[in-house]
């Protein structure tokens, strides 16, 4: 990695500000929901911690649009931190001011901060050079581990790097490896595997990995704007009108390329998109003028399984059903289960609803990398730069 990483520092007996991403769902009552993106973050604030350093974190929650909200305070987030960390984390009413200068001047090193929200302050989304400032003041060493907000630019993520020497947290640092790997030198067969509802937040994906995948998997909503292109009547399934003609336009590059699309041979059809709705089978052909497709069939599983057993390179982005509903989950299920079996090979999902479901079946341990980005996950298979990651210093 050309970034300054961790270990390129000496942190000891430093104050350090850490930019993490701590934006987790919440329940009406203040109650995380998915602790995945706190839980991410251990290893770097225990290196820190291990390191004699003061340890100072930020996030935002949520889009209080620079008021303070009650429900969008940090202090549920403390309370789950502390007990991942099995010591107190002091968690702060404000991210800058006074108060908070003489609570980082009185903490211990080894200590844990967490300041308030970021986005209770105006001048963090419009990247403000007084506010960065502020937040620089209250360290010696920057460090950003939020590649889940790498896409964004903000004070907590470009403007303080103009203050303090900055450099990539773990979490950072390994998804910039993996993810970078996927683009430049994966090993061969590389599947991908897309699912979702909109060709149309795909399109940049696929054109871009396009250069170096073998065969693109492709199911969920998104399937049948592909499968509409191809000529199929697809009832009343999920299509983008507006993006057939794209995704005719996809599958005729990939034809000139000699990359494979491999689109659902079967789907589940239900009459609507409800729990308990009579669904059924149906190869592509025979979907009803009145089916939805809400599921792939057990033919497209068969056939996606037996690409990704034969792969070395394998990335998925996009549940392939309806996967909310059990009874439309099957295909997800199925997809999901046998990536958590395979050995020796290179297996990296990213987006949020992909994460959830590798979460909800229990196999996220068992495969490469679970990225922690949604829109940055795919920003970065786009092949785009990410103002966060460049603005981290370079490697001499």
């Amino acid at each position: 990695m050309h970034k300054k990483g961790l270990k390129d520092v000496d942190v000891k007996q430093k104050r350090v500000l850490v930019r993490v991403d701590f934006n987790v769902p919440l329940s009406p009552d203040g109650d995380i929901l998915d602790d995945f993106r706190i839980k991410a973050e251990i290893p770097t604030i225990n290196y820190l911690r291990e390191n004699n350093a003061k340890v100072i974190l930020m996030s935002h929650l949520g889009r209080p649009k620079g008021k303070a909200v009650k429900k969008l305070r940090m202090d549920s987030v403390a309370k789950e931190l502390s007990k991942l960390l099995g010591i107190p984390v002091k968690k702060l009413d404000d991210c800058i001011g006074e108060e908070v200068e003489k609570a980082i001047a009185n903490a211990d090193y080894g200590d844990v901060i967490l300041l308030e929200n970021l986005r209770f302050h105006r001048g963090e989304t419009e990247n403000d050079n007084e506010f960065a400032k502020k937040l620089s003041s209250l360290a010696d060493i920057y460090v950003n581990d939020a590649f889940a907000a790498a896409h964004r630019v903000a004070a907590s993520n470009i403007g303080v790097t103009a203050f303090l020497p900055s450099v990539a947290g773990f979490l950072m640092e390994k998804e910039i490896i993996v993810l970078s790997k996927l683009l430049s030198a994966p090993e061969h067969p590389f599947v991908g595997i897309l699912g979702g509802a909109k060709v149309s937040d795909k399109i940049d994906v696929i054109n871009n990995l396009m250069n170096t995948v073998d065969e693109f998997l492709i199911g969920g909503g998104m399937s049948f704007t592909f499968l509409r292109a191809n000529g199929y009547d697809i009832g009343y399934s999920l299509c983008e009108e507006n993006a057939i003609s794209t995704a005719r336009q996809i599958l005729e590059n990939a034809k000139k390329k000699g990359v494979k699309i491999t689109l659902p041979a079967d789907v589940l059809s239900a009459p609507e998109v409800k729990e308990n709705a009579p669904a059924r089978i149906v190869d592509i052909e025979e979907i009803p003028n009145d089916g939805i497709g809400v599921d792939i069939g057990p033919k497209t599983a068969k056939i996606f399984k037996k690409k990704i057993q034969d792969a070395k390179t394998i990335v998925w982005n996009g549940p392939l059903g309806v996967f909310e509903f059990e009874a439309f989950a099957k295909g997800t299920y199925e997809i999901a289960r046998l990536l958590g079996t395979l050995k020796n090979k290179t297996i990296v999902a990213g987006g949020g609803e992909t994460a959830a479901t590798l979460r909800k079946f229990g196999v996220d341990k068992q495969i490469t990398h679970v990225s922690t980005g949604g829109g940055a996950f795919l920003k970065f298979l786009e092949g785009h730069s990410l103002p966060a990651i460049e603005a981290i210093e370079d490697k001499d």
